[in-house]
C-alpha cells in the first residue's frame, strides 16, 4: 500500500488526489514514515468535524510514544504543549491562557498592527519584483506576537529563525535544536519579567489565577513556545495562501479593491479556500473508533486532513472556487471543538489590516511569476509558500 499524499505533485496541488481518497471512502488507512506504521486519513468534511470534537481521539503525544524509544530530543516544553494535552489538564491551561488573551488584549494591537504593516509597505520596491513571503507574509506576523508576549526588539530576529526551523521538515536534528533554543530563551524571559513586570500578555500568563490555581515554570515556557510558534508560523502561510488566491482570480480581487470594507467578511472563504494548517495536530485513537464508515482500531494514529475537509463538495458547493460571496464561517481551518485556535481573533486581525492596507496602497499588484513555477514548502503539516514573487 503507497501513500497517494507522497507524491511530489502532492505538495504543489494537494486537491486533486484528496479528492480522489474522499470519493473512494473519506476514511482511509495510509502508511506513514520509513517504518511503515497505519495511520488514517480524514478527508470529509462531516467526519473531520466529528473526528475533532470526539473524546476518544487523543492527543496526549506523551502517551502515545511512551515506551517507543524515539531518538528525537525535543524539549519538553515544545513536545507536551497545551496542544498535546486532554481534558482535564487541556481545559485547566486553556482556562488560564483565555484569561489573558482576551478580545481586549487583540483590539489594543490594532494600532501596532497597522504601524508595522505600514512600515513593512513602505519598504516595498515599486516596478521591481520581490518576495511578499519575506516582505510582510514572515515579520508582520513575528512582530506582531512577539509584540504580545512582550519579546524585546532586539530579540525578535532569533524567535524569527528558530520558529522557521521548528518547522524544518525531514530534518529532525535542526527542529529538536531549535526547541532547546526557543524554550531555553522563553526560560530567561519570564525570569526577567518575575523580576521586573510588565503589561504583556506573557507578563499576565505568569500572574494568571484561577482561584488558588496558577502555571507552573515549566507550563509558562510551554505555553509561551506554543503562542510564539503558532501564533506566527500559521498567520504567515494564511497571509501567503490569501493573497495568492486572490492573484489568481482577478475578478474576485477587483470586487475586493473596489469595495476594501469587505474585507473582514472575506476571509473565513480565504481560510476556507487554501487552509495554512492542512493537517491538524497529532490525535490517536484510544479504543477502536468508527468514523465515516470506517473501523479504526486503538492504539493508532488519526491524521484530519483540514485542507481537503474545506473543500468537501458536501459541505462546501463547487468547493475549488474561491466564492466571496459564499458563507463560510463553519470552515474547520482554525480546527473544531475543545482545541479551536485561541488566536483566531488574532490572526484574522492581521489579516483585515494588512490586506485593506494592500489593496489600498497598491491596487495594481500582481504575480510576477506563473503560479505553477510557485514553490509549497515541503510538509504536511502546515501549507504555505516558501516564496511569493509579486510586482507593485
Amino acid at each position: 500500500m503507497t501513500d497517494p499524499t507522497q507524491d511530489p505533485r502532492f505538495t504543489q496541488d494537494p486537491y486533486p488526489t484528496y479528492a480522489a481518497m474522499r470519493s473512494t471512502c473519506p476514511v482511509q488507512p495510509v502508511p506513514a514514515g520509513s517504518g511503515g506504521r497505519t495511520s488514517y486519513l480524514v478527508t470529509g468534511y462531516a467526519e473531520a468535524r466529528e473526528a475533532l470534537g470526539d473524546a476518544r481521539l487523543s492527543k496526549d503525544t506523551a502517551a502515545f510514544f511512551a515506551g517507543k524509544g524515539s531518538q528525537r530530543r525535543l524539549h519538553p516544553a515544545v513536545a507536551h504543549t497545551m496542544l498535546a494535552s486532554d481534558p482535564p489538564q487541556h481545559t485547566r491551561l486553556r482556562k488560564l491562557v483565555t484569561k489573558a488573551f482576551t478580545t481586549g488584549a487583540v483590539t489594543e494591537l490594532r494600532p501596532f498592527i497597522a504601524q508595522v504593516t505600514e512600515e513593512l509597505l513602505d519598504q516595498w520596491p515599486v516596478g521591481e519584483q520581490f518576495d511578499f513571503v519575506a516582505g510582510l507574509a514572515v515579520p508582520l506576523p513575528v512582530l506582531v506576537i512577539c509584540e504580545l508576549l512582550g519579546v524585546p526588539e532586539g530579540d525578535r530576529s532569533d524567535i524569527q529563525r528558530w520558529s522557521a526551523e521548528l518547522f524544518a521538515a525531514g530534518r529532525p536534528d535542526v527542529v529538536d535544536a531549535a526547541s532547546h533554543s526557543m524554550a531555553g530563551y522563553m526560560t530567561s524571559l519570564i525570569a526577567a519579567k518575575r523580576l521586573s513586570p510588565g503589561t504583556s500578555l506573557l507578563d499576565r500568563l505568569i500572574s494568571a489565577r484561577d482561584g488558588d490555581d496558577h502555571l507552573s515554570e515549566e507550563e509558562l515556557v510551554s505555553l509561551a513556545v506554543l503562542l510564539l510558534v503558532a501564533g506566527h508560523e500559521t498567520t504567515t502561510n494564511f497571509f501567503g495562501n490569501a493573497v495568492l488566491a486572490l492573484l489568481q482570480h482577478p475578478a474576485q480581487l477587483h470586487r475586493l479593491r473596489e469595495n476594501p470594507d469587505d474585507v473582514p467578511a472575506v476571509l473565513d472563504e480565504l481560510l476556507r479556500f487554501e487552509s495554512p494548517v492542512s493537517t491538524a495536530t497529532f490525535r490517536f485513537t484510544t479504543e477502536a473508533v468508527r468514523l465515516g464508515g470506517t473501523n479504526i482500531p486503538a492504539g493508532v494514529p488519526v491524521l484530519v486532513a483540514l485542507g481537503a475537509a474545506n473543500r468537501d463538495p458536501k459541505r462546501f458547493p463547487s468547493p475549488d472556487i474561491l466564492d466571496l460571496e459564499r458563507d463560510t464561517a463553519a470552515h474547520l481551518s482554525f480546527g473544531h471543538g475543545i482545541h479551536r485556535c485561541v488566536g483566531a481573533p488574532l490572526a484574522k486581525a492581521e489579516a483585515e489590516i494588512a490586506l485593506r492596507m494592500i489593496l489600498t496602497r497598491f491596487p495594481e499588484i500582481r504575480l510576477a511569476v506563473p503560479s505553477d513555477r510557485l514553490a509549497w514548502r515541503h510538509t504536511r503539516l502546515v501549507r504555505g509558500l516558501a516564496s511569493l514573487p509579486v510586482l507593485v
